[in-house]
């Protein structure tokens, strides 16, 4: 009896190392896709007769789009039990359809853009519920998974500003494709019943509940300001670079440095978070957000861009495993991957929106530098807003 124990714990480890390779696969080669074709597609707009402020009000109406369809998402998933197939949608459609960008007709971009961003801002919070539950099943935490995104981000970064130096910026539609591709064949072999839809509650039902939850919504609000100042970044970096004098293949080693110091804020992330708590780290990551645009809006020259990419691990690398980790703690199992996802409409939807909305047309009107002081003043009051986060948690503590 003891004998056979043994030999079925050997088959679940067997399977849940398994589940993890293929979860930090699947990371990796998302973050390469993502890495080599975002931070360049306002480059390829540009190129296609779009002005910033264009591209950014582009990149709003798509988000929007997106933050509407999250439902049908949520009902998808929640309901009819298809996550896996929802995820395998969020590799394929975006990925056979960027090729389209290369089509001289405003029109054809705007749809392209709107489809692209619909299937692919759910991406992140069902791969995020797949790996806390693999992270959890194999006794190891979400930054060990996540990280491998990161790496990918950064070699992804890093060679296609010498892909593009190379071939031309209408050949970025490749390497994405083929990145998507071998994500592909990872998401198709993971196991379905690693999903986590296990409860009865409805997406809409699971909103409602977090919604009347008001430290929940402190946190929602913080995260919007903050991350509304990282479209500077992921959308308008390469060309706030170009007009400060940098060139594709700079760039690229900016971007470089700066995915590839998340992998190390993500190793230690776990150990920062059990020292500090998760509103402090959050805390401490908007400071260092504000801390990245305040010197690239005082010092707007390549060589400090480049040197200031290094506080990317401190700020996003452990503002988002905090946030992630935060949400599961304060929703608990049954709400997660509702939680997840309501994270994600406000992290990426909202704060994505309004982001490129705002910083596309600050970036027209007054150049980089208005850009990143209104960065800086956002990830203020957003620091401000998670320093009452953690004031109310600490209150409720010393009272339970």
């Amino acid at each position: 009896m003891k004998r056979g124990t043994s030999i079925m714990r050997f088959n679940v480890s067997s399977k849940e190392s398994s589940t993890l390779l293929k979860m930090r696969g699947l990371y990796l080669f998302t973050g390469l896709a993502g890495g080599s074709f975002n931070p360049y597609v306002t480059s390829l707009l540009v190129h296609q007769g779009m002005t910033s402020r264009n591209i950014g009000t582009m990149m709003a109406f798509g988000t929007l789009l997106a933050i509407l369809f999250q439902p049908l998402w949520g009902i998808l998933v929640d309901r009819y039990q298809r996550t896996r197939l929802v995820l395998m949608l969020t590799l394929v459609v975006p990925g056979t359809i960027v090729y389209l960008y290369n089509v001289r007709w405003l029109a054809v971009i705007v749809i392209v853009y709107s489809i692209y961003t619909i299937f692919q801002s759910t991406q992140t919070p069902i791969a995020d519920s797949y790996a806390v539950s693999a992270a959890s099943a194999a006794g190891t935490s979400f930054g060990t998974i996540r990280l491998f995104g990161s790496i990918g981000t950064a070699l992804g970064g890093y060679f296609g500003g010498l892909y593009l130096n190379w071939l031309g910026v209408a050949e970025l539609w490749i390497p994405f494709l083929l990145f998507n591709l071998l994500a592909l064949t990872l998401v198709i072999t993971i196991p379905v019943n690693v999903e986590r839809r296990t409860n009865n509650v409805t997406f809409t039902s699971g909103i409602r509940r977090l919604l009347g939850n008001r430290v929940f919504l402190l946190f929602l609000g913080g995260c919007f300001l903050v991350n509304q100042t990282l479209t500077a970044f992921n959308s308008f970096f390469v060309l706030t670079f170009q007009m400060a004098g940098g060139s594709f293949a700079w760039s690229g080693i900016a971007l470089l440095i700066a995915s590839i110091t998340s992998v190390p804020a993500m190793l230690v992330a776990s150990k920062v978070l059990s020292k500090y708590g998760y509103e402090k780290t959050l805390m401490l990551a908007s400071v260092a957000y504000m801390l990245r645009w305040a010197i690239q809006w005082l010092v707007p020259v390549p060589a400090v861009m480049i040197g200031v990419q290094t506080l990317h691990g401190l700020s996003f690398g452990f503002f988002y495993i905090a946030a992630v980790e935060y949400v599961a703690s304060i929703t608990g199992k049954e709400l997660q991957a509702t939680g997840q996802s309501l994270f994600n409409m406000v992290f990426v939807g909202l704060g994505g929106m309004a982001g490129n909305l705002l910083n596309g047309y600050l970036l027209d009107a007054g150049g980089p530098r208005l850009m990143y002081f209104s960065c800086t003043v956002s990830a203020a009051l957003g620091a401000l807003l998670l320093y009452r986060v953690q004031s109310v948690s600490r209150a409720r503590q010393q009272h339970s």
